[in-house]
């Protein structure tokens, strides 16, 4: 099954606009304020808007109490809460019963720490690059060679991911890949010779191995 592609850092219209003809299946929008691709909830909506309904939006939040995200929720129709915090899994929970699906990222430095996943009651897990001081959209890497299957969980890879390195990443298996930094010309800023190419090599990869 070909990985489902998720464009984050979205915060113009003409970026999400370019990501969904290129064929995205999810657009993450940063609610993290020390974030460069921070948006008020109503820039998002206004992107959101005007995006087709096959298009899965997803907010990323990073340590936000709950009800700070209950009043982004209201302000911005979002489906699904990316937490890329050092939340726990009855924060999670209780994100979730706001009425979006979860996703809770990890930062991985080393294999055992894939095994968190395994404390959240969720269905979705993304894999980020540990960085001390960043939460995601660093552009750095971790071993992917690590990754092994967590139950029936969705995972999504993330981290250093861009035209370069993509077939690896999908090469990885899981059920979806996370790009930001690596198809940007500044922060919050992507990319339009390297979004056509990401595409394509996807495209190609597919293709490739549609016999195996």
């Amino acid at each position: 099954m070909a990985a489902k592609i998720k464009i984050c850092g979205i915060t113009n219209l003409a970026d999400a606009q370019l990501a969904v003809q290129l064929g995205a299946d999810f657009l993450g929008f940063n609610f993290y304020p020390p974030s460069p691709r921070y948006l008020e909830p109503e820039q998002a909506r206004a992107i959101i808007d005007l995006l087709p309904p096959r298009i899965i939006t997803v907010g990323v939040f990073v340590n936000e109490p709950v009800a700070a995200i209950k009043k982004v929720l209201a302000r911005c129709p979002l489906q699904m809460a990316q937490l890329h915090g050092d939340e726990t899994s009855h924060q999670c929970l209780q994100v979730a019963q706001l009425g979006v699906k979860v996703i809770k990222a990890l930062r991985i430095r080393r294999p055992a720490d894939i095994e968190q996943a395994n404390q959240f009651d969720l269905d979705m897990i993304l894999l980020d690059a540990f960085y001390p001081q960043l939460y995601g959209g660093t552009g750095q890497a971790f071993d992917w060679s690590w990754i092994r299957p967590t139950g029936d969980k969705k995972i999504f890879l993330a981290g250093g991911i861009s035209p370069e390195n993509i077939t690896q990443a999908l090469a990885a298996g899981t059920y979806a890949v996370d790009l930001c930094s690596g198809i940007e010309k500044t922060p919050g800023r992507k990319d339009a010779d390297k979004m056509r190419s990401l595409f394509a090599k996807i495209a190609d990869y597919y293709h490739y191995h549609a016999g195996d």
